[in-house]
């Protein structure tokens, strides 16, 4: 047998990453892994930390291997069925939860919803509101649902096209639709997610175009549209805001200081 701390060494990848997935291996925590440097480690488990660590050396996310990812303080299940939730991503459930703050049992939808993990935490962040998802992937879906399950979320999940399985109005909507222009050299760094997800395989606006376009039919009066987009697109989709009859119309930064969310109201 080898212990953990020589393979830790050995695995040719970063020593938090490394114990993570043997912790995951050998389904202990991290923490015990610290505390047992010395611990033994099986044969069966040494075998399955050496396959997560090539995976690791090819490229692929940590989530992916581990199954999960940490949004907004709770774990979501992920696989390559759907986006890894990113920290940027928070900046928009924050922003949808101040849109909310003056509203009472508010009705909100999350259009391309992956994982979930946006209308799952804003479902168990107010539970006061009914929170509607779709997704046009049906593995998606399952997933959606599984997260759900487990965090104790009330969701109500719908198969199809961004509105397209909608039967109503909505005092919110939200999505962090595929916004990557098919040009940008990111997504050569993105090939284990769903290029679906990422990227219309145009110039990385037209899934923003069709729900801005659409959203004002499916808003309350005074509802709010929240949307998050890339790096270098919030004069273009504050554009989109406009001409389709948005008001107060305003970006917001990430947490790197970076545009990435536009939010308007329906007049």
């Amino acid at each position: 047998m080898s212990c953990a701390r020589d393979l830790i060494a050995a695995s040719g990848i970063a020593a938090l990453e490394a114990r993570s997935l043997l912790a995951f291996a050998l389904e202990a925590t991290r923490e015990s892994l610290i505390a047992q440097p010395q611990r033994q480690v099986a044969a069966s488990a040494e075998a399955r930390f050496r396959e997560l660590c090539t995976r690791r050396l090819a490229g692929e996310p940590m989530a992916y291997l581990l199954g999960q990812r940490e949004f907004f303080g709770r774990r979501f299940r992920v696989d390559r069925s759907v986006l890894i939730p990113r920290p940027e991503t928070e900046c928009l459930v924050e922003a949808a939860l101040m849109e909310l703050q003056a509203e009472n049992g508010p009705s909100v939808i999350d259009l391309g919803t992956g994982s979930g993990c946006i209308a799952i935490t804003l479902a168990l962040e107010r539970p006061d509101a009914g929170v509607w998802a779709t997704d046009v992937s049906e593995r998606a879906l399952e997933l959606a649902r599984t997260n759900a399950a487990e965090l104790g979320a009330r969701v109500h999940f719908l198969h199809g096209e961004w509105f397209a399985p909608a039967r109503r109005r909505f005092d919110l909507i939200v999505s962090n639709p595929p916004y990557v222009a098919a040009a940008d050299p990111h997504l050569d760094e993105l090939g284990y997610e769903p290029s679906g997800a990422l990227t219309d395989g145009g110039d990385g606006l037209a899934c923003l175009r069709a729900i801005i376009g659409q959203a004002q039919a499916y808003l309350n009066e005074g509802g709010a549209l929240v949307v998050e987009h890339g790096y270098d697109q919030g004069a273009a989709v504050r554009a989109l805001m406009r001409q389709s009859g948005f008001q107060s119309v305003c970006t917001r930064t990430d947490l790197s200081g970076i545009e990435r969310l536009c939010v308007a109201r329906r007049r």
